[in-house]
């Protein structure tokens, strides 16, 4: 015998705030309510108690994150109650410790203020696998090649349909989908269905312990083998130390492994050939032309900007004083302005009569005439400067050019001097490199040589692996998974035929190798996949799992009695539907609606109080069988799983 649900708590952010949602022990339990009221979230909390992974947070993002501080749950077995609870998450990184605490039956969930988080992950989990009756003594061969314990985390995929995957034809399990959902799922199934023999485990872990010894000890003797020094690479390094004259010329030809690594020896200490010997203070040659270079760019570059400023003024004045002088014609074209040192400013422009009123027109005239000829002569004072400037400038640009082709043409020379001697040196650069693979095959050899030396025991290990082989015998184990499967294919099948699902007149199975369920009919096998139909996925998902319980039931198998139904109405209704006003074509819907929750009803009672399963829905359907099993109504914004007084408090 092994737990149920009794109850589901959340501790709000905000002192005295507890919501707990009881549920009937080996009973149906149903939630239904409008979408957005938290039903799935039941089992998201369930699930999040139960030591889910520290690397993914399965509370979504909503009111449960925001307003809810800590999550708890109650599971009974028997007289044995356990409280567990665990902390939200902070950002998104979920709480690395929980608190667990055993209680007297019936007793309420703790007090916030009571709870301690001592609990680990790792830790809690091997409590909560002790409490629903797993053997931490069993290993389980697994198919990647190691073995592993069976644990609570992977007697949940037997509890829970979540809403995508309870009419899901291509994943019969939660997490099916997941990298490595499918193959633990295979690895663990024959454990919780009874057919693994406890002595038989050990030895079968021990087996896959030992062949994955025999694979570590054969790679070691392989990297021993390839560490150890050959004589013909010996040889072979011995003939090009000759060609590179590290060596004196030999004949290599029957040289044993001895003479070839003390021949090697005196390769790895001998001189390079042909190398010249440089002072370590010598500058670079090129790098101080390279350097001169870019300074003659820089000073080039400023001889030219000073150039090209002097050509601009010199333009500029050239202008002007065409220009001056052009208007300087002009106005003494006609002698009418007379301007010289005798002239006087009282006298008349035309007939250099005195006048007693000078014209203040005339006056202007000569005040200006007489600046423009002074501005013409500081100009034309100026053009022979600039000038010289200009050439002095020309002069030390053609000084720049030729000193950076000088520079160019040194480059040149020495760069091609440079090619020259690397060609002189290749075979001094080939020795170099030579004598480097020399010095590490004889750093090898000389670590194997130091090296303990590995026993070679494969004979005695492929020895010891076909004995216990032997003592194991023939695969009673897959004998017992079959004879399992052909009993709880029968249940399938018949719940199948009363959930009068298509192609429910043929054997129906279980499929271990694909998880799947197969209809076995006259043409060949029909995967769920493509048998069409929501009514027929749902239907086949809930006979597998059903007979599956029942067998985990009659052979008190350590699996939580325990399933997590999320709206299996989908198939038939849309979301806000609530069971009344209906259709004539809705009533085969709702009559297949109420199938399932008898088949649900049926299997309860067969149980007799060991086995517990809760619904959440949309549906809000009148018949009894539904009815009388609903334990909350949340519509018409009454009742949510985060009551409405915390969103308006918080």
């Amino acid at each position: 015998m092994t737990w149920q649900l009794k109850s589901l708590t959340l501790y709000g952010k905000q002192p005295g705030q507890v919501r707990s949602l009881e549920f009937n022990l080996g009973e149906l339990n149903i939630v239904t309510g409008d979408s957005l009221t938290g039903k799935t979230s039941i089992w998201d909390v369930t699930n999040y108690c139960m030591a889910s992974s520290g690397d993914s947070y399965p509370i979504s993002a909503g009111k449960l994150r925001e307003y809810v501080d800590v999550f708890a749950v109650q599971i009974v077995r028997g007289d044995r109650q356990l409280f567990v609870a665990r902390p939200a998450a902070r950002g998104t990184t979920p709480s690395p410790r929980l608190c667990l605490v055993f209680q007297q039956p019936g007793d309420l969930p703790l007090a916030a203020e009571q709870m301690q988080f001592t609990f680990t992950i790792e830790a809690a989990r091997g409590l909560l696998a002790e409490f629903t009756g797993i053997d931490l003594s069993i290993r389980l061969p697994t198919t990647r090649g190691n073995t592993m314990a069976p644990s609570i985390r992977h007697a949940l995929y037997f509890c829970i349909q979540a809403q995508n995957v309870v009419a899901n034809p291509d994943h019969l399990f939660h997490s099916q989908g997941e990298d490595h959902g499918p193959r633990t799922i295979r690895d663990i199934f024959p454990y919780f269905i009874g057919a693994v023999d406890p002595e038989q485990a050990v030895q079968r872990a021990q087996l896959q312990r030992m062949k994955s010894e025999l694979r570590n000890h054969e790679r070691d003797l392989n990297q021993q083998e390839s560490a150890a020094p050959a004589s013909g690479q010996a040889r072979a390094l011995v003939r090009e130390a000759v060609e590179t004259s590290l060596l004196d010329p030999l004949s290599t030809d029957e040289l044993t492994l001895d003479d070839a690594l003390a021949l090697l020896g005196t390769a790895a200490s001998a001189p390079l050939p042909g190398l010249p010997e440089i002072p370590e203070d010598e500058d670079d040659p090129l790098a101080t032309l390279s350097q001169e270079r870019d300074r003659l760019r820089i000073t080039f570059q400023q001889t030219r900007a000073r150039l090209a400023e002097l050509r601009s003024a010199l333009r500029d004045r050239s202008e002007f004083l065409t220009q001056a002088l052009d208007h300087r014609e002009r106005l003494t074209s006609l002698s009418l302005l007379k301007v010289s040192p005798d002239t006087s400013v009282e006298a008349c422009p035309v007939c250099n009569s005195e006048v007693t009123a000078p014209s203040a027109v005339a006056t202007a005239l000569r005040t200006d005439l007489e600046e423009l000829n002074a501005n013409v002569v500081h100009v034309s004072d100026d053009t022979p400067q600039i000038q010289a400037l200009i050439d002095e400038q020309e002069e030390l640009l053609r000084e720049h050019r030729r000193a950076l082709g000088a520079n160019h043409d040194e480059r040149n020379a020495l760069e091609a001097g440079m090619r020259e001697a690397a060609r002189y040196r290749d075979t001094t650069l080939r020795a170099a490199a030579v004598r480097g693979r020399i010095s590490l095959f004889l750093e090898n050899a000389a670590r194997y040589t130091a090296a303990p030396r590995i026993r070679d025991q494969r004979e005695e290990m492929r020895a010891a692996i076909e004995e216990l082989e032997d003592a194991l015998g023939h695969d009673v184990q897959a004998d017992r998974v079959n004879s399992s499967l052909s009993l709880i294919n029968q249940k399938i099948t018949a719940k199948a035929r009363a959930l009068v699902l298509e192609h429910s007149d043929a054997p129906i199975r279980f499929d271990l190798r694909h998880l799947t369920v197969v209809a076995d009919t006259d043409d060949g096998p029909v995967p769920l996949k493509e048998i069409g139909g929501g009514q027929n996925w749902l239907g086949y998902h809930l006979a597998a799992f059903l007979s599956l319980h029942e067998w985990f039931i009659d052979h008190d198998r350590p699996v939580p009695q325990l399933l997590v139904l999320d709206q299996p109405s989908q198939v038939y209704f849309p979301a806000d539907y609530k069971g009344t006003d209906l259709q004539p074509a809705e009533e085969s819907d709702r009559t297949a609606l109420l199938r399932v929750y008898q088949a649900i009803a049926n299997t309860i009672t067969t149980a007799d109080g060991k086995l517990q399963v809760i619904a959440m829905e949309h549906a809000d359907l009148e018949q009894p069988v539904f009815a009388s099993a609903v334990i909350r109504r949340w519509r018409d914004g009454q009742g949510a799983l985060v009551p409405a007084e915390w969103i308006t408090a918080g």
